[in-house]
């Protein structure tokens, strides 16, 4: 079990530094897919609904999960005044220009705690003992 400042998850660390010292890159990711929040429909050039599917499992897009793996030569992106840059604006944005950034999949339980409802859901999750990161 990982948490961070904006949730938890549920990553197997000996697999993502497995991945990690096979791409030999400065730095590794974690990357997840989101599940859907809302219905998704298409529509015909009339209105008429031709599909409607409730809260499908993703939309296939792969984003940055916030766990990372980096090598020390990693701090070459990071000069100047540290309290001024953005990891996720220009270092991050650099290193993948580079070729120097790689994204471990995982295909876990993934959950941000960016708002109230997400509090609230991951703490019923504990709560009722359904939390996949309770190990204990």
């Amino acid at each position: 079990m990982l948490t961070y400042g904006d949730g938890v998850a549920d990553i197997n660390i000996p697999e993502l530094v497995k991945f990690h010292k096979t791409s030999a890159k400065l730095a590794t990711l974690t990357s997840i897919q989101l599940p859907g929040r809302f219905g998704n429909i298409e529509t015909n050039d009339k209105g008429i609904v031709t599909k409607f599917q409730e809260k499908p499992e993703g939309d296939g897009v792969w984003i940055n999960g916030g766990f990372f793996i980096l090598e020390p030569k990693i701090f070459d992106y990071l000069k100047g005044d540290v309290e001024e840059v953005q990891w996720e604006k220009k270092p991050l944005i650099e290193i993948a220009n580079d070729g120097q950034l790689a994204a471990y999949r995982h295909k876990g339980f993934w959950k941000c705690m960016d708002a109230m409802r997400d509090k609230i859901e991951l703490e019923e999750l504990w709560e009722n003992n359904n939390a996949p990161w309770k190990v204990w």
